[in-house]
């Protein structure tokens, strides 16, 4: 089974925009998980744009008691006060992500030729700590390979793309899959595990829910978008519905 991690950042983020605690964002953390959710993803960003530093070990003193069916997975940049707020709460997974100056959002993985040694400590300090590392990059096999040779345990495969293929029509959006699948197999037979996040929906999953030896999607934006109007309990379960087909 493909394992759902919601992403509650926009809830942090709406929360942001007037100020105050309304959204709570551990209420939105426990209201997935009693929907079903087996995971919950964070993304901090430096500037604390949505997920605050507070909120990510409020999270994980909610999820505590659940740490043996819940999954916990922080994304970011290896930046210091990031690696020690991982160290900190100890999630069960850390994806490691480029950020890009001015960047609204996640714009791709990490370029392969991204110099070796400073990350590959990062994930070596994370590993030894106790925590699965996964790191964001593109569907193409050279980050791939370079990702292994870091010694991260998955890749998170970049799927806007696949999304944008997807709003195209049924056969670009097949055509773009199938280089998923090979990214997936490459991944797969080099002992990675496979993980997928960005612009996924309730729609384009009913194909790339088909990926192999897919093991989970974070998926924040559209879930909660759609919680707007279906509740945020239905909307989780919407997804897991998707995802079992």
């Amino acid at each position: 089974m493909i394992r759902l991690s919601v992403n509650v950042n926009k809830v942090a983020t709406l929360r942001n925009s007037r100020g105050g605690a309304i959204p709570d964002v551990v209420t939105a953390v426990r209201t997935c998980v009693a929907a079903g959710a087996p995971g919950i993803t964070v993304h901090p960003r430096a500037d604390e744009r949505h997920i605050r530093s507070a909120d990510v070990r409020a999270i994980a003193r909610e999820l505590a008691p659940l740490r043996d069916r819940i999954e916990y997975n922080i994304e970011g940049d290896p930046r210091p006060g990031l690696l020690e707020l991982v160290q900190e709460v100890l999630p069960h997974q850390c994806t490691l992500v480029p950020v890009r100056e001015g960047e609204v959002t996640s714009q791709g993985g990490w370029a392969f030729d991204t110099p070796r040694a400073e990350l590959a400590s990062v994930v070596s300090y994370l590993v030894r700590a106790g925590v699965r590392v996964s790191i964001f990059v593109d569907a193409e096999p050279d980050p791939i390979r370079w990702a292994a040779d870091l010694g991260a345990q998955r890749v998170e495969l970049f799927t806007e793309p696949f999304a944008r293929a997807f709003e195209r029509g049924p056969d670009e959006a097949r055509r773009c899959f199938e280089g998923f699948v090979a990214a997936a197999e490459l991944a797969h037979s080099i002992g990675l595990g496979v993980n997928a996040g960005h612009d996924l929906d309730r729609q384009n999953l009913v194909l790339f829910r088909q990926l192999p030896h897919l093991d989970e999607v974070s998926i924040g934006h559209a879930l909660i978008s759609e919680a707007l109007f279906e509740g945020l309990d239905s909307a989780v379960k919407g997804y897991l519905a998707a995802l079992r087909g």
